[in-house]
């Protein structure tokens, strides 16, 4: 899917005579303009993979994190993406997710240093197997980049 300013329609989105959620609630689209701004081409990618098999997951990533958390006042993006590789990061099994917000966070401000550190800090907290599979995934996203 390319990025544009407008969403696809998703499969299984409500009409008027379904009695389905409405994706064009300003929660929606509150959640896909946060989206498009942070992850870009490939937060679309994600939302589109759900689509054949998952309309509903598609929707509810939309709308909680994006639409509800990243849209709440207190913490700038840059600050809520480094919260959520450190997150991805000690999670340990979250590679794709983690890629994703890799990109994100140099989409948002955020240094190759930056991210670096972040994951090294994991280290202490989460452990050297952790850290080591979230530095893999920063080396095949700086070596996307060029």
């Amino acid at each position: 899917m390319t990025h544009s300013k407008h969403r696809p329609k998703l499969i299984g989105e409500a009409s008027p005579k379904e009695n389905r959620p409405d994706t064009d609630t300003a929660r929606f689209k509150r959640g896909w303009q946060q989206l498009t701004a942070i992850d870009g081409a490939a937060g679309e990618q994600v939302i589109a993979s759900l689509q054949d098999i998952a309309p509903d997951l598609a929707r509810y990533v939309i709308e909680f994190p994006f639409g509800d958390i990243y849209s709440r006042p207190g913490l700038d993006l840059k600050s809520r993406e480094i919260a959520t590789i450190a997150a991805l990061t000690a999670l340990g099994n979250a590679k794709p997710q983690l890629k994703v917000h890799l990109q994100a966070a140099l989409n948002v401000g955020c240094s190759r240093e930056e991210i670096i550190e972040v994951v090294i800090q994991m280290a202490v907290y989460a452990g050297f197997p952790a850290a080591l599979n979230g530095m893999t995934a920063v080396k095949e996203v700086f070596a996307e980049q060029h």
